[in-house]
């Protein structure tokens, strides 16, 4: 029996989802959920129908795990709690500082409803989180650095995207590297925010609009770019569409440490990605997540968990059998 998802969001990440599900063949996609028109929107998939996401509960009985592909801004902290007392759910809440009172609010529902609920799942957090977590129990002592990129910040972008005069843009977070390269040697250095990331802005204008104001509230935009060096280029719409429409990101999680009776042995523990695309990586995690969450649920379990508490043979769909002779 082939375990039936169901998407709530129908964007990147909702698309990234259903293109996971094929590659899947123990899954299948049931329903998807829609705050538009759900005859406005075209999934992938043949004969899987689209409805209203506040028809989404009395479908209960036909998921088996529901994915939420919501923002972590406003979505997800409403949608979470909300869907955990209906269903076995997966989220990408990303906003790491509230993580501690969303697993509160989704652990209660989830409890109250019977169902497992994973939360902040995709690479940073979920996969960088979990490098960080082994890297931090093997070398004791150490230190932790984390770079992201170069890559596409859709947030970053959209800030852009606000200033008055502003048609379009994207941005890239681009790790400095040498910083890269002094973490890697073992130097242990002491890095500021500036020193470990620069930001590369696109830009296209309005006609007419004050590029040297744009470039101004760009880089003196708090809590976004004023902290960074940043690099501002104007281009066409079309060189936008040709050179910049496609969503890569990736990163690198790295723990320098230190063994032996006088600390006199260095290592450097090193995970990296490369992403062609962030949403349907991301998407991939989740699926892999959702897994684990079924079968959680199916032995007894409820309440909220994060990618510490899932144990690794979870998310694959072969048994431990298999696991052990292919992959140990």
């Amino acid at each position: 029996m082939k375990i039936k998802i169901g998407i709530l969001g129908y964007g990147n990440l909702g698309r990234g989802i259903e293109c996971a599900v094929k590659q899947n063949d123990d899954m299948e996609l049931a329903a998807v959920f829609t705050r538009r028109n759900p005859s406005d929107v075209k999934i992938l998939t043949d004969g899987v129908p689209v409805y209203s996401a506040d028809e989404a509960a009395m479908h209960k009985d036909d998921i088996d795990v529901l994915i939420l592909c919501g923002g972590s801004a406003t979505d997800l902290p409403k949608q979470t709690p909300e869907y955990a007392k209906y269903f076995n759910v997966i989220d990408s809440f990303d906003t790491h500082a509230k993580i501690p009172e969303h697993f509160a609010e989704v652990d209660a529902a989830a409890k109250a409803g019977g169902n497992v609920g994973i939360i902040s799942v995709g690479w940073d957090p979920g996969m960088f989180s979990l490098n960080r977590l082994y890297a931090n129990a093997i070398l004791s002592d150490g230190k932790d650095y984390t770079f992201w990129g170069r890559g596409v910040s859709q947030g970053h972008s959209d800030a852009i995207r606000r200033i008055d005069g502003v048609k379009d843009a994207k941005q890239y977070t681009v790790p400095v590297e040498s910083a890269l390269e002094a973490v890697r040697s073992g130097e242990n250095p002491e890095l500021s925010t500036r020193q470990k990331h620069t930001r590369e802005c696109y830009v296209v204008a309005e006609d007419g609009a004050d590029k040297s104001r744009i470039e101004l509230e760009i880089k003196t935009m708090p809590n976004y770019f004023a902290d960074y060096d940043t690099t501002v280029h104007f281009i066409s719409e079309d060189e936008l569409k040709a050179n910049h429409s496609a969503i890569p990101h990736g990163g690198f999680v790295i723990r320098c440490g230190k063994t032996g009776w006088n600390n006199e042995n260095n290592h450097v523990i090193e995970y990296s990605l490369k992403l062609d695309s962030n949403p349907e990586f991301t998407s991939s995690v989740l699926i892999a997540y959702a897994r684990a969450a079924y079968r959680l649920n199916k032995e007894g379990q409820c309440g909220c968990k994060t990618v510490f508490d899932i144990a690794p043979a979870y998310l694959c769909k072969q048994d431990g059998e298999y696991l052990r002779k292919n992959l140990l």
